[in-house]
């Protein structure tokens, strides 16, 4: 199957490539900010939010609503977002990402609120920093599910161009 036409394959890394770069580059900006805003103690809707995240993580909607809402009403289908985005909703690292930051003492946080930097400044020079081992952790692990996924292009790939590396190994299998 691979020497008959070596392009699907070479195209089934490209789309691999993509979705794990992409999807792994945007859910470490995503969930370290949200990390961030739950690992501080003034933020007012902190327990709310983590309590909701929490039961997101234990039980989700089922397959058939979030087919239906990626395909229906978010019109995802044969889309690299429909490659993307249903991994981005990983909960676990946001929580390993939020107990990092509740580490980093608050008093770094405070000088540089005294010195005049708001809340993304700091951010993004001081906490992003000082996180380079658990980003780098979360990517790995984040990275690692981008590429060995295959289920969201079962769900919602049926174009053979988007498809990724390991759905195509299974359809290479199948025949």
């Amino acid at each position: 199957f691979i020497l008959k036409s070596p392009e699907t394959i070479l195209n089934a890394y490209k789309v691999t490539i993509i979705i794990t770069v992409a999807g792994t580059l945007i859910y470490l900006l995503i969930a370290s900010m949200c990390a961030y805003a739950l690992s501080r103690t003034g933020f007012k809707y902190r327990r709310i939010i983590t309590f909701y995240l929490f039961f997101t993580m234990l039980f989700n909607g089922g397959l058939v609503p979030d087919y239906i809402l990626m395909t229906r009403y978010l019109n995802l289908k044969n889309t690299y977002a429909a490659l993307i985005i249903p991994i981005l909703r990983n909960v676990w690292y946001l929580f390993l990402m939020r107990t990092f930051f509740q580490q980093i003492p608050s008093s770094i946080i405070e000088s540089a609120k005294i010195d005049g930097a708001g809340e993304f400044r700091t951010y993004w020079n001081i906490i992003i920093p000082l996180s380079k081992p658990v980003l780098a952790t979360v990517g790995l692990l984040q990275s690692l599910d981008f590429w060995n996924s295959w289920y969201n292009a079962l769900l919602y790939i049926t174009d053979k161009n988007l498809y990724p590396l390991q759905y195509m190994l299974q359809v290479m299998l199948r025949n």
